[in-house]
């Protein structure tokens, strides 16, 4: 460990600066990955699992034991927080869902009107490693629930045992998502993106990620899969 004492304003600036990945690097490494992906699929998730989670993966949808497992591996307390935060959740978007909007005349023969239609397909990107965000599952599964999508897919890393957390599937199982994958970063948005022989292709991605995972959901717009926002610095 670096320790340094009593720095002066210059040497505070320098020390206080996020680490940022050259663009023109990340861009290239995520190309990359979108090609391997592309050209090999499920293949090509489980060699970069191996590769950045250090995991060993034989199959990449968590299965229905893992979900019900997961609810013993969290704390009462844990669940408790979860199921209020997710009461809240609901209560809000619920509240604010787009109604059936009235059907105007605007001339003799003419009628216009507005409606809203849920999403078929949509991917749930949730970081993971040493933070996973379930909270960030309730922020995103809940209105894709009250929105009525047809299908939800969710995409988490996992941990070296080939493990995505118990919080993380907890909270997803609670929200009514159950098709999860074992897959992260880029190649995870690449799979959502393209469709392996396991993960299908989705019509919009949501979640927040680092600048790989960013610079994916750009790409992927770029390939006519609408994505929520690039996520800005946490």
């Amino acid at each position: 460990m670096k320790i340094i004492s009593n720095p002066n304003q210059s040497q505070q600036q320098l020390l206080l600066e996020r680490p940022q990945q050259k663009r023109a690097q990340v861009e290239t490494a995520v190309k990359d990955i979108i090609q391997l992906v592309r050209d090999n699929g499920d293949q090509a998730l489980v060699a970069f699992a191996e590769k950045f989670d250090k995991a060993t993966l034989t199959v990449l949808q968590v299965t229905e034991e893992e979900i019900e497992q997961a609810g013993n591996q969290i704390a009462p307390e844990l669940k408790a927080a979860i199921q209020t935060a997710y009461q809240n959740i609901y209560k809000f978007h619920e509240a604010n869902y787009t109604k059936e909007y009235p059907v105007i005349e605007t001339m003799p023969g003419v009628t216009c009107w507005r409606k809203s239609l849920p999403i078929q397909k949509v991917g749930l990107y949730i970081p993971g490693g040493s933070a996973p965000l379930f909270s960030t599952v309730l922020m995103l599964a809940i209105p894709a629930k009250i929105a009525g999508n047809k299908k939800v897919v969710l995409c988490s890393p996992t941990d070296a045992d080939g493990n995505i957390h118990p919080a993380v599937l907890y909270t997803a199982n609670l929200c009514g998502v159950t098709e999860i994958y074992k897959a992260g970063g880029a190649q995870a948005v690449a799979a959502m993106t393209h469709g392996t022989e396991s993960i299908p292709a989705v019509d919009k991605i949501f979640g927040p990620g680092n600048a790989f995972v960013t610079k994916a959901k750009e790409l992927a717009q770029q390939q006519g899969v609408a994505i929520d926002m690039p996520a800005g610095p946490s």
